[in-house]
């Protein structure tokens, strides 16, 4: 079944815009793209008057990643916006969340700890509701850091990128389970994890892996139609036609080697089928589409 509802999975550090009032400049490539991640999702909402629930879960600092949110989305002309303040699977089954869920037109999951959003959420009615809306209809799922790794079925949760070339080192567990067939990585370039993805997608070569560089998302339409967005890359990397691949037979902690990974770039504009393995330059979405 093709989901009704869109996925806007964020690599991190996404540009929030510029405080003019004080004079600061907080976020990079804000002359490229002023607040462009944000105003992508803002642009998929029917009307500014659309509710936004953000769900800082994955947070250590909840309380501050959510302000940041109101005044991010404020900025756009967006004040219909809540915060469901869920740090455990006691608060995740609660009424009052469950029915803003039910009611709400976008979800933003903030960055953190990716696991802290696998474990909270995993088997609650909470995700059942939302995997329902995202079939069934034109619901806004956006995540950026954690929020986005923690949106595909196989998940990366843990992976030290100077080691990830090294079996064993990069963790993999189930995510929310929004997007199949796929494993997402974010901060990918800042960071260096290329090797980390490489590795998970070594162990799982039917997968497709997603690296979102900073600032930088895709916008998934159709369970499988990826639309790069922001100012930096996305890389695709695809590992149907692995060859020589030693991580089933190397002992824990030696590297690892795999032949014949195929990778692409996309830049802004660009789209990715995953369904079908393609790479389409750009084009003019419809009104529908959009």
């Amino acid at each position: 079944m093709t989901p009704k509802g869109i996925l806007v999975s964020v690599g991190g550090a996404e540009d929030k815009g510029t405080d003019l009032e004080l004079g600061i400049i907080s976020r990079n490539n804000l002359n490229f793209m002023e607040m462009g991640i944000l105003k992508n999702i803002v642009n998929l909402l029917k009307d500014q008057e659309a509710r936004i629930e953000v769900v800082t879960t994955a947070s250590s600092i909840p309380e501050e990643v959510g302000e940041n949110y109101f005044d991010a989305f404020s900025k756009l002309g967006c004040n219909n916006v809540g915060h469901l303040k869920i740090r455990n699977r006691e608060d995740a089954i609660l009424p009052e969340y469950l029915e803003r869920l039910k009611a709400c037109d976008a979800i933003m999951f903030s960055g953190g700890n990716q696991l802290r959003l696998s474990s909270i959420f995993g088997g609650t009615e909470f995700l059942d509701i939302l995997h329902q809306r995202f079939n069934d209809e034109r619901i806004i799922i956006a995540g950026t850091s954690a929020g986005a790794m923690a949106m595909s079925n196989t998940m990366i949760y843990e992976g030290n990128a100077t080691n990830a070339h090294l079996k064993g080192e990069v963790r993999i567990t189930t995510g929310l389970a929004f997007m199949k067939g796929v494993i997402i990585d974010s901060h990918f370039n800042k960071r260096g994890r290329f090797p980390r993805l490489a590795q998970a997608v070594a162990s799982n070569p039917g997968t497709i892996g997603i690296g979102l560089g900073e600032d930088t998302g895709v916008i998934v339409r159709n369970g499988e139609e990826l639309e790069a967005i922001g100012s930096g890359a996305v890389i695709i990397i695809d590992g149907r036609k692995i060859g020589t691949n030693n991580i089933a037979d190397i002992d824990f902690g030696e590297p690892i080697s795999v032949e014949n990974i195929v990778v692409h770039i996309l830049s802004k504009g660009n789209i990715y089928h995953v369904g079908t393995h393609t790479f389409e330059e750009s084009r003019v979405l419809t009104d529908t589409q959009a």
